[in-house]
């Protein structure tokens, strides 16, 4: 078992870092943490917002958008629980953990996000069916960004 002077140090690393989660495994023990302060992260983003929002002609291309949104009506989305890099597949040469027409259940692993050098195994949380894979491995995503969209049972 982890001794407590790791795990304080772990939780300084977070902090010092403003994660929201920290997942790490060997072949002896598994570590996960989660802060509560992810809710204060994924606020900044929307309070950065209203200013650039403000302009008259911005807020006429928000409406504009309505009918795009209203497509993806009943669709369940796969966030990223961290920034990071996303991956589609375990390795370059793997095949993708999932693809469009894919079933999923709440713990199929649909891809891995890389945070600080861990490999973080994302599951779906979810069930259905994969109808959009938003995003392309290599890319760099936001904690909260939608990865994949879903048509649930």
């Amino acid at each position: 078992m982890m001794d407590l002077k790791t795990l304080r140090q772990l939780i300084k690393l977070m902090k010092d870092n403003d994660l929201s989660e920290l997942d790490l495994r060997d072949k002896e023990e598994q570590v996960s943490l989660k802060r509560g302060s992810s809710g204060v992260v994924h606020q900044i983003a929307p309070q950065a917002m209203p200013a650039p929002a403000a302009a008259p002609a911005q807020q006429a291309a928000p409406a504009a958008e309505a009918p795009k949104a209203d497509a993806d009506d009943g669709l369940a989305k796969i966030n990223s629980p961290m920034v990071g890099t996303f991956y589609a597949a375990p390795s370059p040469d793997a095949e993708a953990f999932v693809k469009v027409g894919t079933r999923v259940d709440a713990d199929t692993v649909v891809c891995i996000v890389e945070a600080m050098k861990v490999f973080n195994e994302i599951k779906a949380e979810t069930t259905g069916t994969i109808e959009k894979v938003l995003v392309s491995t290599g890319q760099a995503v936001e904690y909260g960004q939608a990865l994949f969209l879903v048509k649930p049972d």
